[in-house]
């Protein structure tokens, strides 16, 4: 893997936010992708679930930003600093994001702060996952 396959993965992240194109997502996660949660103990897996949790956070999002990009040294795993608002409750936190060698995301970790923010985005995404979860 190099890190421009990495780069240019991040590239079609940003225009999938930009352009509301969520086709991008479908392309850039990985079948056996797994997503960790900030609200939940166990990660999800599976490019199902992953597609239908980063979907729905960026509809929960507000006034969504990132703010900086770090890549690291082998070009497979990237982190960005974000700041949202879910209803009233500002946040920030991080991405962090590994890529395998053909570019597709196969592993999601988010970090937020502080905790006011974070029970904000908790409480409007269960009752999306309840009624996901109960759709499979």
């Amino acid at each position: 893997m190099t890190i421009e396959t990495t780069r240019k993965s991040i590239a079609r992240w940003h225009e999938m936010l930009e352009k509301d194109d969520l086709s991008i997502l479908n392309e850039l996660l990985a079948e056996n992708v797994v997503f960790r949660s900030p609200v939940a103990f166990q990660p999800y897996s599976g490019k199902q679930v992953v597609f239908f949790i980063l979907s729905n956070v960026i509809q929960v999002f507000e006034n969504f930003t990132y703010h900086r990009e770090f890549f690291s040294e082998d070009g497979n795993n990237v982190v960005l600093e974000f700041s949202a608002q879910v209803g009233d409750k500002k946040l920030k936190g991080v991405d962090m994001i590994h890529f395998d060698d053909e570019g597709q995301i196969t592993d999601f970790e988010v970090m937020l702060r502080p905790k006011s923010g974070l029970e904000a985005l908790a409480l409007h995404m269960g009752q999306r996952m309840q009624s996901f979860q109960a759709k499979t």
